[in-house]
């Protein structure tokens, strides 16, 4: 079982990290968590979750990216998705969040929407 790996970039003023592996209960969640946290405590509050190679990601991991969203909301900055898997859509359409995030295919268009 894969755990999640998370790399980061920087695009102007927006920082990407891009995600593989899983985002599950436990480590995959807390890693996201932890790195949120971290670019906030760094004043960098325009986030941008490449999902790309996120191959799965349980509820525990959708209550995560909630919870990072309203964090980073809170100090004043967004967060947005990008390269969603056709699973991680079906399971955000499911749940209704799809309409909560901003979700891109194209990484320019994303970058330009911050």
């Amino acid at each position: 079982m894969a755990e999640l790996n998370i790399s980061e970039r920087q695009a102007g003023d927006v920082t990407i990290l891009d995600l593989t592996g899983r985002i599950t209960i436990g480590e995959g969640s807390v890693a996201l968590r932890t790195a949120i946290r971290r670019l906030l405590s760094e004043g960098k509050k325009n986030i941008l979750l490449n999902l790309g190679g996120v191959s799965y990601i349980d509820s525990s991991g959708i209550g995560e990216l909630v919870s990072s969203f309203t964090t980073v909301k809170k100090e004043g900055g967004s967060l947005k998705l990008l390269n969603l898997t056709q699973k991680v859509q079906d399971l955000l359409a499911i749940t209704k969040l799809l309409t909560v995030f901003d979700v891109y295919e194209n990484e320019d268009e994303a970058l330009a929407s911050f």
